[in-house]
């Protein structure tokens, strides 16, 4: 399957992304069909040099097939190529992550507290039970 999508460049804590046509299968940074733009997330927004498309060739690609990754199709929908895509619901995100790890924390305690109940009371009933069974040994032994 192809796909437009990201291709990273650029050095350490300054990337600077290649729009291109690629299989599915290859990897993110690896081979791939046609360079289609590039992207600088650093430079503001209102920068023309910020972003760079080849309307045709990426219009092309479109019509043969070619599925847009979530953040490709997001900046062709700023650039009218394609239309907006919807919104996905996070509700995790207005959350900071620190406290998103609190919460999952705060949160497996309980499971694990639930699921191990049936084993305590499990664990509470076999040495019952085994010592029922040396009771009788103990006896013998006596005798």
């Amino acid at each position: 399957m192809l796909k437009l999508r990201l291709s990273m460049g650029g050095t350490k804590k300054r990337p600077v992304y290649k729009i291109v046509v690629a299989d599915s299968k290859f990897a993110r940074d690896g081979r791939f069909i046609e360079k289609l733009g590039f992207f600088n997330p650093l430079l503001p927004k209102e920068k023309k040099e910020r972003l760079g498309l080849v309307t045709e060739r990426i219009k092309y690609w479109l019509e043969k097939g070619a599925q847009p990754t979530i953040r490709v199709a997001r900046i062709l929908g700023e650039n009218q190529i394609i239309p907006m895509p919807k919104k996905g619901n996070n509700p995790q995100k207005a959350i900071p992550k620190k406290d998103r790890k609190k919460d999952s924390k705060e949160e497996a305690p309980k499971a694990e507290t639930a699921k191990e109940a049936p084993k305590a009371e499990a664990a509470k009933e076999a040495p019952k039970a085994e010592a029922a069974k040396e009771a009788p040994k103990a006896e013998e032994k006596k005798k």
